[in-house]
């Protein structure tokens, strides 16, 4: 993976933890936790989407990958969250 892709994914990250937060109403972080699931969310997204052969071309295609990566993680950390408590 370049550098370029790298940047681009934590940029685009950025913007679907935020969007991922507000599709997700109160399973979130925060406005910075959230930011922050973005960009590992990302990274999920594309590589679940590689998983099904669904190609992420272009910056649309990256930004709902990575959204669909951050709101799996957020259901997740949120399950994780219930059980703890």
């Amino acid at each position: 993976m370049e550098a370029y892709s790298i940047i681009v994914i934590i940029i685009v990250g950025l913007i679907a933890g935020w969007l991922a937060g507000l599709i997700t109403k109160g399973k979130g972080f925060g406005f910075i936790g959230n930011m922050i699931v973005g960009i590992v969310g990302a990274f999920i997204g594309t590589y679940l989407f590689s998983l099904f052969g669904l190609a992420t071309t272009g910056v649309i295609g990256l930004l709902i990958a990575a959204i669909v990566g951050a709101i799996v993680l957020l259901v997740i950390v949120g399950i994780i969250r219930k059980l703890v408590k």
